[in-house]
């Protein structure tokens, strides 16, 4: 498919995602990546017509703050009030709902913020994003860049091959100021467990499994969007 056509899907997904959940006074969290992004533009569309009033959003990163401000979507943060739900993009998305997230390096404040939602998140995403099991790609561990090597060498151990995430030569720094290791697994049959050990490494800040945080995805293919509602 042409980017014009993924583009195409990942704004309907995240229109019917917009137009089916967030209501007028809601706090919503406003998720960072190239779908999510259509959330949040979706919000400012309805915001500016007047279908939609008194929207606050809670960002994730300070891309999408900024992203927010150019669309007219007034944001607060999390000391001011929790978001009512958050719409995300997602790297994976298992049958269960179980998703990755990650790759576009903000998962730690995408993490804070979904674990704040009332009604949790509702994953906005193209059909390719779907998989059987989760693992296909790289899962993000965001780290302290302080010792990373060591971290990196526990990570390791619990069957993963780890690479620090680079932008050219120079380590890629989240907005929260830490580093990123893309952890290649050959599978991650048990997402909970995974993370349970992925947290009990020191170093290790947060990893890209989200567990238990979805209620919804929103999944737009070229004949149609899907919502698939968590059981």
């Amino acid at each position: 498919m042409s980017p014009d056509g993924m583009e195409r899907l990942k704004r309907a997904a995240a229109r019917e995602a917009v137009d089916r959940y967030v209501e007028s006074g809601m706090v919503v969290g406003l998720g960072t990546g190239t779908t999510a992004s259509w959330a949040v533009r979706r919000i400012g569309e309805r915001l500016l017509e007047g279908s939609l009033s008194g929207v606050r959003g809670v960002p994730t990163s300070e891309y999408t703050a900024a992203l927010a401000r150019e669309c007219g979507v007034p944001l607060v943060s999390l000391s001011e009030r929790r978001p009512e739900l958050t719409i995300d993009g997602a790297d994976e998305i298992a049958p269960d709902l179980s998703v990755i997230k990650g790759r576009g390096g903000a998962l730690l404040r995408e993490k804070i913020v979904a674990a704040a939602s009332r009604r949790g998140v509702v994953i906005v995403a193209d059909g390719s994003k779907q998989v059987s099991l989760l693992g296909n790609g790289p899962l993000p561990v965001e780290v302290e860049p302080f010792g990373w090597e060591a971290t990196a060498e526990a990570l390791a151990a619990l069957g993963c091959e780890p690479e620090l995430r680079r932008v050219k030569t120079q380590p890629f720094v989240t907005d929260g100021g830490h580093y990123t290791l893309d952890c290649r697994f050959p599978g991650i049959p048990d997402p909970p467990g995974l993370a349970c050990k992925i947290k009990r490494v020191p170093g290790a800040l947060e990893c890209g499994l989200f567990v238990g945080l979805a209620r919804a995805a929103v999944i737009a293919r070229p004949e149609g969007v899907e919502v698939l509602e968590a059981a």
